[in-house]
């Protein structure tokens, strides 16, 4: 009986480059610990030497000691789930009302054109310039803070959903309409498919400048939140206390911003680009 023995496999040249998917970057997340560890090193570092005032400054690790004693307390944890509440009220508002009004705007071509001129009008208006108009409405309770987040982010979604409108292909426009698609099913088998890119894009915008607002509404009107115990710690001089409740909005944003990325990949998993995104 005889075996017959296959030839071993030639061996890889030295150097050679393997096709197919490209490896991704090794370390990358090692990578941006390193540049937030840096950057936490620096702010140790200056008040040490002397090159920044203590007082004005304070070392990075009287802050995180600052903030270890703030995450113990029930005011901190009140005051988040405050600055939580009031940017989720207002983000969802936002993105209902843009989207709502985005699709029926860019469908109409009439109401399209009577409404560009206020939209140019109305959304370079800095919302932080609303808040005379919010305390006199609202004074300081979260409806004012509310009517700055709402202003700012739906601009922010609608001027996407509006893009997204008019990226609709002319051929399949012209397509639905010599079908006699009703407005519903052209609205939900046409436009939305093509709309909803941007209006996730609008959304992941709307997400942080929403935070940024209601941060800054409760650091000015005084709305209970992380804006307004960063303003006590500044005004009763507890500068590390400060520095650390900013630390905690920084922390929020980053939370913010990997919330929108789920959101998106999520909602978008049938899109080219995130499908590509998922494969490098």
């Amino acid at each position: 009986m005889t075996t017959t023995v296959a030839d071993p496999a030639p061996a890889r040249p030295t150097g050679a480059v393997r096709r197919g998917r490209p490896a991704r970057p090794p370390h990358r997340g090692l990578l941006g610990l390193g540049g937030v560890a840096t950057l936490a090193a620096v702010v140790e570092l200056l008040p040490r030497v002397g090159l920044v005032n203590s007082r004005f400054m304070p070392p990075f690790s009287e802050m995180v000691s600052a903030l270890s004693d703030r995450v113990g307390t029930a005011d901190f944890w009140r005051a988040l789930g405050e600055t939580l509440t009031t940017w989720g009220i207002g983000l969802s508002i936002a993105v209902l009302a843009g989207t709502l009004l985005g699709m029926v705007i860019g469908s109409v071509g009439w109401l399209r054109e009577t409404t560009a001129s206020l939209i140019e009008f109305l959304r370079p208006i800095p919302s932080v310039a609303l808040i005379p108009l919010a305390v006199l409405l609202y004074g300081t309770g979260r409806e004012a803070t509310l009517l700055l987040v709402i202003y700012a982010s739906f601009w922010q979604v609608l001027l996407q959903v509006l893009a997204g409108v008019r990226d609709i292909d002319p051929v399949a426009r012209d397509t639905a309409r010599s079908y006699r698609f009703r407005r519903l099913t052209t609205a939900t088998r046409l436009a939305w498919p093509t709309t909803l890119p941007y209006a996730v894009v609008g959304f992941r915008l709307a997400a942080s400048v929403a935070l940024i607002l209601t941060v800054t509404g409760e650091l000015i009107i005084g709305t209970d939140g992380i804006g307004r115990l960063i303003a006590v710690a500044q005004t009763s001089g507890a500068v590390a206390s400060m520095y650390a409740l900013i630390i905690v909005t920084g922390l929020l944003g980053v939370a913010v911003n990997l919330l929108a990325r789920l959101v998106e990949r999520r909602l978008l998993r049938w899109h080219p680009s995130v499908r590509q995104e998922s494969a490098s």
